[in-house]
């Protein structure tokens, strides 16, 4: 109860994540109605696809990863920026990685996709603002979160180039760049956060 009270927020996008992934496991109607696809997002203007695949999932393991980087991640932006502005941030992030995919593949009406990708990649790199140096892991390697989020960043602009990709790198690409913005915007007090703290490391104070 503890947690529920200091991350409302976080905790309640984490239970209807997993409600309507696994509703959408048991109704493929209701999948096929929600999910991000680009025929009837472009043809039907069925633009509430762009919210509502964020959450729905492809399997246990997709729900499982996307939640626990929104377990770990969205906590502590909650408690940073506040529940609303924590919020306005998840739903950039949502927004802006899948308006980036809509952009990149709206000449191939077959494209789809789903999941909480964009908002997590959201919350890393909202993450990184306030804590530049704390070590994360990327694969199996440690880094410091600056790092991380350069390679996050790169990797996934090359990545979206490739054809024939399973995975959706353009959403987590729009998702990540949407969510540093939105921090930006409702805390701009983050920019000196990380400028004071990348300033003590190169000058070593």
């Amino acid at each position: 109860m503890d947690q529920l009270s200091v991350f409302p927020a976080t905790l309640t996008l984490i239970a209807i994540n997993v409600a309507a992934s696994i509703y959408g496991w048991l109704n493929q109607k209701f999948l096929l109605a929600n999910l991000f696809h680009i025929e009837p997002i472009r043809e039907k203007n069925e633009y509430h696809r762009l919210i509502t695949s964020g959450f729905l999932h492809g399997g246990v393991f997709h729900l499982l990863i996307n939640m626990f980087v929104l377990f770990q991640f969205g906590r502590f932006i909650e408690y940073q920026l506040g529940t609303l502005s924590f919020l306005f941030v998840y739903f950039a992030a949502l927004l802006g990685g899948n308006l980036w995919a809509l952009l990149e593949n709206f000449r191939a009406p077959d494209y789809r996709a789903l999941g909480a990708s964009g908002a997590t990649s959201g919350m890393i790199l909202s993450f990184c603002l306030f804590q530049p140096f704390a070590m994360l892991l990327f694969f199996i390697i440690p880094m410091p979160a600056i790092v991380f989020g350069i390679l996050f960043i790169g990797i996934s602009t090359v990545l979206a180039q490739r054809e024939n990709r399973i995975i959706g790198h353009e959403a987590h690409l729009g998702g990540a760049i949407a969510g540093l913005i939105a921090t930006i915007v409702v805390a701009p007090r983050s920019l000196s956060i990380f400028s004071d703290q990348v300033a003590r490391v190169l000058g070593g104070g």
